[in-house]
């Protein structure tokens, strides 16, 4: 696949990276077992919410999702910005989920105070009999990677990708070089020019004829400059 057609899988990747990390982050991450013989400890698992072993995934996830739209209309600048902001998402994300992974007890550490009522590191360790994973950790890892390897693929391929298309184009005025002339406007605007002008003091039998008087002779019919005035008319009567 060619760099120039690569936008779209980055951007697909970005969107569905950033979806298993919300997902993973919605789900039971952990199986706890609190010791039986402690307030709260019935001998029944607890289950662990990924929102509590790890809960920073939530914001790491959406931060992803907003990305994507983001490289689908940025430029080229912006656009190498937020390959590096993808890179280090993903790299977060493989962060709190290895972090959770690798201190199982140090995850469950809230569920245990929420159960139990005892707080702190320490003291909740006491109270874990024990902690078993699920498999949902495994999606958040895959988005992680996956925010990453897009990441990677905008800043590398993101220079040759096309230009973005404008829904909205800028508006112009067609015309033949007289745009902004008072030719090209209508002779309403050139009436209101013309009394603003008056109120302002400007003498409108300047040597640049009045734009309304050029309005009025335009639409001025033909016929008329024909057709004799009334005490014309009544002399010739009288010969």
């Amino acid at each position: 696949m060619t760099p120039a057609r690569m936008k779209l899988p980055a951007i697909v990747a970005t969107v569905v990276g950033a979806g298993l990390v919300l997902l993973s982050w919605s789900q039971t991450w952990f199986d706890l077992l609190i010791e039986s013989s402690t307030i709260g400890g019935t001998g029944e698992p607890v289950a662990v919410a990924g929102s509590v072993a790890s809960p920073a995934l939530a914001a790491l996830g959406l931060a992803g999702l907003a990305i994507a739209p983001a490289l689908a209309i940025a430029g080229l600048g912006v656009r190498f910005v937020l390959g590096v902001l993808e890179v280090l998402l993903g790299g977060c994300v493989l962060l709190a989920a290895s972090l959770s992974l690798a201190g199982p007890v140090a995850a469950v550490s809230p569920a245990v105070t929420e159960a139990t009522g005892v707080a702190g590191a320490e003291p909740t360790a006491e109270l874990v009999a024990s902690v078993t994973a699920t498999v949902w950790p495994a999606p958040a890892i895959a988005g992680g990677a996956l925010l990453v390897l897009a990441g990677l693929a905008v800043l590398v391929t993101g220079g040759r990708w096309p230009a973005s298309s404008r829904r909205y184009a800028d508006s112009r005025m067609v015309s033949d070089g007289t745009s902004g002339s008072a030719a090209a406007r209508p002779a309403s605007d050139l009436a209101i020019d013309d009394w603003d002008g008056l109120s302002r003091g400007d003498d409108p039998t300047d040597d640049a004829a009045s734009p309304i008087l050029d309005a009025v002779d335009d639409d001025a019919d033909p016929a008329d400059g024909a057709r004799p005035s009334g005490d014309e008319g009544t002399s010739g009567a009288n010969r």
